[in-house]
């Protein structure tokens, strides 16, 4: 049977020790800030969508707004049209009154 020397069990030892003292503290520590910003990613996700929503609502109602311009431009042009047909009765009714004085 090969004998081992003391010098590996030494390696051996020394690196386990180090990898549970150092590098599994710091897998833990390291996947901990993971999961926190993981978890404020989430809350901040939610919070967008929450203001998506609210946004969408009200942004909703511009198709009838654009309904309500071009009905106002129809009106627009109607009030213009009676302004003409009111200042030609005003002349006509003036011309008839200043044949009867």
């Amino acid at each position: 049977m090969v004998e081992i020397p003391t010098a590996v069990y030494v390696i051996w030892w020394a690196t386990l020790i180090v990898a549970v003292v150092v590098v599994l503290p710091l897998a833990v520590y390291l996947l901990h800030r993971t999961l926190s910003a993981a978890r404020q990613i989430e809350r901040y996700a939610a919070r967008s969508l929450e203001a998506c929503v609210g946004i969408a609502g009200n942004t909703e109602n511009i198709a009838a707004l654009e309904g309500t311009i071009s009905t106002a431009g129809e009106i627009l042009e109607t009030t213009r049209a009676i302004e003409e047909h009111t200042s030609t009765i005003e002349e006509v009714l003036a011309a008839r009154a200043g044949r009867r004085a």
